[in-house]
């Protein structure tokens, strides 16, 4: 197949991003021509430096210590009959089920990015002939193009561009231009002889410099502080013993640094549930579901997050948890089940149904207290750093307890519910960065395993927990970490490193290309710098609101951003929905009038 093309040339669909996204358009377009395409075909162009299917995150060369926070169960990259779009269902095995894993397993990033290397081959195996697929291991540079003709996208070291009636933007997570406080602190650093790490992805990040028994100011406690973790422990020959399940003892090998780590919430993110749902499923969505977006999206003055859009999150959550204890532990209640829902349904206010559900569900603990979830520590004062310690360890332990104890599965009816709710809110576009923290923090953090080995290096010394609302200052020569959940007490250290992937705004990525694009006023972004589409089927829209009738984008740098590029099994996979939009969408473009239209 030739880059210039042909006369006449060939249509063609270029995909830049080779990951998930990019495999999952692919997939989407062959479950949509359905293997019955006769006509005159395509050509697709991947363009990614690296390999089909895994791309970045997810590639081979990266070390086996960085697991992902999935169980193997959890992961697939086929559509089910749960997925709520006009194409075909295409099914397919789930993670465990293609590699032989025992589903509760977490496996390493390297076995999810084999698993992710064969979709790609199995979708375009199974691309009609006329169809071709070519990979170039190369980055996109700009695209360019008038909006009514072919487009043009340029690739480094390449002399021609590749010509293009469709783009699609399939990019991933980006990297970031620092911001105003990053960039103060890296040129406080140097001035210093000190060291800053900004945000990044953890497995590019160089830790080599974090020298051996010198204290390391962390800043974030989700994942990306999980994979330092294991990187700069075990990564350094450290192991742990003991019962992976329990107890675990750390067991130096003298050459970690010393971590000390907190975040806004000043707790790392609450663990995986450690069990699977047995009985009834609460029936999702309930309060907040596509009726309820609608009239959001009708409204004339739009709406507010917090004023209109939480208020249903909020009852959904609560549905999803009172549903679950209802059905899974009824004992546990002191009204009928039918006279609670009924009544639950018909109150609005926040308050009021809250002495509801204190008449209906007797103990406190069985109340579903979303603020308290948030911020665990706030308000909380200690009068010690060593009383801390032990206080945050004990959080982390009850947290691993009741995360691993069916018997608070309306945790898992939480669970559930931020997965739909999130499938929802994908239709309403950006609607700023709590929400995303928030979800992040309650259903997508780690691995049961890891807390316990957090524990086990907070025993050791290794780790050291400084507090909520943690404030890093520059200065005497040295970075300084405080918080008020340890009032008067500081650390000292010449290191400091931003355990967070950078923000995926537009005007601060380094993506060349969307650079380009932002740079030349092509594109719209909404007020937290996100990349503004189509939420229909993921068409760029321009700073007058107009879709571009030629490039798309689907990721997490844009307002219908979907949580992962796959999912769990039979919960709705938002990001397959919004894949068959895009693939559905190209198809019709190019002409391809004997694709399968299957519902």
């Amino acid at each position: 197949m030739s880059e210039t093309g042909g006369s006449p040339p060939r249509p063609s669909l270029v995909i830049v991003g080779a990951g998930p996204r990019g495999t999952g358009i692919i997939e989407r377009i062959a479950a949509n021509l359905g293997g019955a395409h006769d006509g005159p075909g395509f050509d697709i162009h991947l363009v990614d430096p690296y390999p089909p299917g895994a791309g970045r995150i997810w590639r081979a060369d990266q070390s086996p210590l960085l697991w992902m926070n999935s169980q193997a169960e959890d992961v697939t990259m086929f559509t089910d009959e749960t997925v709520r779009m006009d194409g075909p269902v295409r099914e397919g095995p789930t993670l465990h089920e293609w590699a032989g894993l025992d589903g509760r397993h977490f496996p390493d990033r390297r076995i999810q990015g084999a698993y992710l290397n064969w979709v790609y081959e199995r979708a375009v195996a199974e691309l009609p002939p006329a169809v071709t697929v070519r990979h170039h291991p190369r980055r996109a540079l700009r695209v360019d193009g008038p909006r009514d003709g072919r487009q043009r996208v340029w690739l480094e070291g390449r002399p021609r561009p590749l010509p293009a009636d469709l783009v699609i933007l399939a990019l991933g997570h980006l990297d970031a231009e620092l911001d105003d406080e990053q960039r103060a602190l890296g040129a406080y650093a140097e001035a210093h002889g000190l060291l800053h790490l900004p945000p990044d992805f953890t497995a590019d990040s160089d830790l080599s410099r974090l020298a051996p028994g010198e204290p390391v100011l962390v800043r974030g406690f989700g994942l990306a502080f999980v994979d330092l973790m294991a990187l700069l422990t075990e990564g350094r020959g450290g192991r742990y013993e003991g019962d992976p399940d329990g107890e675990l003892t750390y067991v130096p090998s003298g050459r970690e640094p010393v971590l000390h780590v907190g975040s806004r919430r000043g707790v790392p993110y609450r663990s995986k549930i450690g069990y699977g749902l047995e009985g009834e499923r609460p029936p999702l969505p309930r309060f907040f579901g596509p009726a309820e977006v609608d009239e959001l999206l009708a409204r004339q003055g739009g709406f507010d997050f917090r004023r209109d859009v939480w208020p249903l999150i909020e009852k959904e959550l609560g549905f999803a948890h009172y549903h679950r204890l209802y059905t899974a532990h009824p004992e546990r209640t002191a009204m009928d089940r039918a006279g609670f829902e009924e009544r639950y349904a018909a109150i609005a206010d926040a308050a009021e149904r809250a002495v509801l559900v204190a008449a209906a569900v007797p103990d406190p603990a069985d109340r579903l207290d979303l603020a308290a979830l948030d911020r665990p520590l706030a308000g909380a004062r200690y009068g010690s750093y060593e009383e801390f310690q032990e206080g945050l360890r004990a959080h982390v332990e009850g947290d691993l307890a009741r995360r691993h104890d069916p018997a608070y599965s309306p945790d898992l009816g939480v669970f559930l519910g931020l997965l739909s709710v999130y499938g929802q809110l994908i239709r309403l576009g950006d609607i700023g960065p709590w929400w995303h923290g928030f979800f992040s923090y309650l259903a997508s953090g780690p691995p049961g395993p890891r807390l316990r080995q957090l524990l086990a290096l907070s025993r050791a010394g290794v780790l050291h927990f400084v507090g909520a609302d943690m404030a890093v200052a520059a200065e005497d020569g040295v970075f300084r970490a405080s918080s008020p959940t340890v009032p008067g007490v500081s650390v000292e250290a010449r290191a400091l490193v931003e355990a967070r992937l950078p923000e995926p705004t537009v005007a601060r990525a380094r993506d060349a290309l969307l650079r380009e694009l932002y740079d030349d006023g092509d594109v719209a972004e909404t007020p937290e710098g996100l990349l503004a589409v189509d939420p229909a089927d993921g068409r760029l829209l321009d700073r007058r609101g107009r879709p571009h009738p030629r490039r798309f984008a689907l990721g997490p740098y844009t307002d219908s951003r979907a949580p992962g590029a796959f999912t769990r099994p039979r919960t709705g996979g938002p990001a397959f929905r919004q894949n068959d939009a895009t693939a559905r969408a190209v198809l019709a473009f190019l002409g391809e009038s004997s694709y399968r239209a299957v519902a």
